[in-house]
């Protein structure tokens, strides 16, 4: 059942400015950082906690099936696009004092374009952002996207619990 109080009939859809701002970031840092770097050359940033590097990845977080033989790069644009169409819907059924909910859709809208771009385009994921401890412990690399998507599903989790504790009830 749609929210009582929506926002008219295209919902809280506004705030798919935010998903072209962040499909616009993540996809003019990949094509910089693809451009600028080698395979696996690291720029250090911060000493012993943060570089550029580039990867490509063929598979999903944290490399997840990167090793196939190619058919998990449809699999996780399939994936990319039903998600995005649910994003999509829940958004426009969103009502007016549902903005951080919007704001975490919207997010993670924008990330899952902008891998499925990749994915489509190149058949890979370019990654270029690497957090690490000295050079005992590396986190695997990522993008502008995977941040977009985390940041928006923290969100989604928040307002989840919120709205646990708060006794309201869940959302459409």
């Amino acid at each position: 059942m749609p929210n009582t109080s929506t926002t008219g009939r295209f919902g809280r859809l506004g705030w798919l400015w935010l998903t072209v701002l962040v499909l616009v970031i993540d996809l003019t840092s990949k094509v910089y950082f693809d451009n600028s770097l080698q395979m696996y050359q690291q720029i250090v940033v911060i000493p012993d906690l943060f570089s550029w590097t580039l990867a490509y990845n063929t598979g999903a977080a944290f490399s997840f099936l990167a090793d196939s033989a190619g058919w998990q790069r449809w699999l996780f644009a399939l994936i990319a696009v039903v998600v995005s169409a649910v994003l999509v819907v829940w958004l426009k059924r969103l009502g007016r004092n549902d903005t951080w909910l919007a704001i975490a859709l919207a997010l993670i809208l924008g990330g899952a374009l902008g891998n499925l771009y990749d994915r489509i385009v190149y058949g890979h994921v370019v990654d270029f952002i690497l957090v690490h401890w000295q050079n005992r412990w590396y986190f695997p690399a990522f993008n502008f996207a995977d941040s977009a998507i985390c940041v928006g599903a923290v969100m989604l989790a928040l307002d989840m619990f919120k709205s646990k504790k708060s006794g309201e009830p869940a959302h459409d």
